[in-house]
């Protein structure tokens, strides 16, 4: 059995509100990862058919702040997958609904999740399809991205 990649694409939205947020008024990270984290589970579970618990989350970076009643948009899709698990990319960003100003990136990372059957026992995931060219640019640049990531990361534990 196999699974198109669109088929596994999840958008969450939020509104910051002050409860995640600092006293500056940003977006607190530990509220921003549990979104991440939640919005990663649904696409992985849409893909895999399945429960699933995260297994690990590649490093982050909060590459612009999030300000106190912007519109926080989570989202995340399958883009490689193992016997039992499945790597989600999963991007998140900003926008100001009553400004002109464009949306702005604020954090990606990449999560592996792992598919359980009814035992909690790790469970076959399905094969990764991308059927479309959208599908193929969306996987192509996620792997690209992570390989990014990886020597980014790799390169400042070498300094």
């Amino acid at each position: 059995m196999a699974v198109a990649l669109l088929d596994s694409y999840t958008e969450m939205t939020e509104i910051l509100l002050p409860n995640d947020t600092n006293n500056l008024g940003r977006a607190l990270g530990g509220a921003v990862l549990n979104w991440m984290d939640i919005c990663g589970a649904v696409a992985a579970m849409r893909f895999a058919g399945d429960q699933v618990v995260t297994a690990s989350m590649d490093h982050v970076d909060f590459i612009a702040p999030i300000e106190q009643g912007e519109v926080v948009v989570v989202e995340a899709y399958v883009f490689d997958t193992g016997r039992t698990s499945v790597d989600v990319k999963v991007d998140v960003r900003a926008e100001d609904p009553r400004s002109d100003r464009p949306d702005r990136d604020t954090t990606t990372s990449f999560f592996t999740f792992v598919a359980l059957d009814d035992e909690g026992r790790p469970t076959p995931v399905p094969d990764l399809t991308c059927d479309s060219d959208t599908e193929r640019e969306m996987r192509e640049r996620a792997v690209a991205d992570r390989r990014e990531q990886l020597r980014t990361v790799a390169d400042r534990l070498d300094e």
